[in-house]
């Protein structure tokens, strides 16, 4: 084992790497804090620098913090390794800076390690052990928000619920509890619980999407809650208000245009949709992140998605604007066999009347000891009375057409 002094060497020449990879490019950053982290993890020792952002793009120190943690969880996803990192975020981040990289690495290790759930009782042990520690609130909080990226990146939601509500470690957690990150978690799960209501995880949302010190993680989970929520009324209209506005304070980021996407596919607006997964795509080719071909996995099978449903409605259009043609190509037919109809009945009216008045005329004409005046004026009554029946047919027949055509209009 080396000595102090052969430590604090090889910790010096770690910095002065990682100082040097300063406003390289990305790629060079990522490849410089991958090598330190590499050599910090197989010497065995922790990295002896302070990390003052959480920005993957530009600060080596963090970059090389992150992927050391990554190797430290990967190697021992428990809660002792939890508990480790939670001293170390206390003792080498900047206030400033320590609840973005605490919910960076709990939620996102959280996630990578979601096949190594523990036991209510091994939470509860982690919980009691804690007890008289300084630090002990930050340290359970630590704790807890890494089983809970599990919980979440299972979608065990009734048991993040449980765990986040009425553990020894929430307990422990003290006024953490009130953290947005906790009240975000805590939305998650009720959204997506069958045994707790949509307006108790409304008010946990509102809550947490409207604290002063919200973080990108917050809005990241309030949306993820959306998206796998128990269906409800107005569920894609609130996820594409809350992913825009993510958008419009993010514009950079590939999950946020992701779940405005998703948004856009709840409501049925396909092309939009289709827009916001392809720059979702477009945006995450160019970023480094760990789990960039599984998110790359998702996205295409959410683009497949969008692309069957707009196939969908567009095949569901088309049969629906036949089908309306159809419609009122009856409609013109049925007018039409009505019309014919009616007039058939007039045309029968009057050619009935015709015959009689024939067939009158030749009685009258024919037969009886009748003068000829007389004749003329029976003559002229019959032509009245079977002109009357006609016209009374037809204005009847009219009538009754005219009626059932207002009714039908």
């Amino acid at each position: 084992m080396d000595t102090p002094a052969a430590q604090e060497q090889t910790q010096e020449r770690f910095r002065a790497r990682l100082a040097a990879a300063v406003g390289v490019e990305a790629a060079d950053l990522d490849r410089v804090a991958e090598q330190v982290a590499l050599q910090l993890h197989e010497s065995g020792q922790e990295p002896d620098f302070e990390v003052r952002t959480a920005d993957f793009a530009t600060d080596p120190f963090f970059v090389c913090a992150d992927r050391y943690w990554r190797r430290r969880f990967a190697d021992s996803p428990s809660t002792d390794t939890a508990l480790a990192c939670a001293r170390w975020i206390a003792l080498h981040t900047t206030i400033g800076c320590r609840s973005a990289v605490r919910e960076q690495w709990t939620l996102g290790n959280g996630f990578i390690n979601r096949s190594h759930v523990e036991t209510r009782e091994q939470l509860d042990e982690a919980a009691r052990s804690l007890a008289g520690v300084p630090g002990a609130a930050d340290a359970a909080l630590t704790i807890l928000l890494y089983h809970a990226g599990k919980l979440r990146a299972n979608f065990a939601f009734d048991d993040l619920n449980a765990v986040l509500t009425t553990s020894v470690l929430a307990t422990a957690a003290g006024p953490h509890r009130e953290e947005p990150v906790i009240l975000a978690l805590r939305a998650f799960a009720a959204f997506g619980s069958r045994a707790l209501t949509t307006e108790h995880a409304h008010g946990l949302l509102e809550r947490a999407w409207e604290a002063a010190h919200r973080s990108r993680h917050v809005m990241d989970v309030c949306l993820n809650g959306l998206a796998f929520s128990v269906p409800f009324d107005g569920q894609g209209e609130l996820l594409r208000r809350l992913a825009q506005e993510a958008v419009d304070a993010h514009p950079d980021n590939h999950m946020f245009r992701f779940r405005l996407a998703t948004a856009h596919h709840l409501c049925a607006d396909h092309d939009e949709a289709l827009s916001h997964v392809d720059a979702a795509l477009a945006m995450l080719a160019h970023h480094g992140t760990f789990s960039r071909e599984l998110l790359m996995e998702q996205y295409l099978v959410k683009r497949d998605a969008i692309q069957e449903a707009r196939l969908r409605a567009a095949r569901e259009a088309e049969h629906e604007a036949r089908w309306r043609r159809q419609e009122a190509a009856n409609a013109d037919l049925e007018r039409a066999m009505h019309s014919s109809s009616v007039r058939a009945v007039e045309l029968v009216a009057v050619f009935t009347s015709a015959i009689a008045f024939a067939v009158g005329s030749l009685q009258v004409t024919l037969s009886g000891t009748l003068k000829l005046r007389e004749r003329l004026w029976l003559l002229t009554a019959l032509g009245a009375v079977l002109a009357v029946f006609a016209l009374i047919i037809v204005g009847g027949t009219w009538l009754i057409t005219r009626r059932r055509s207002r009714g039908g209009n």
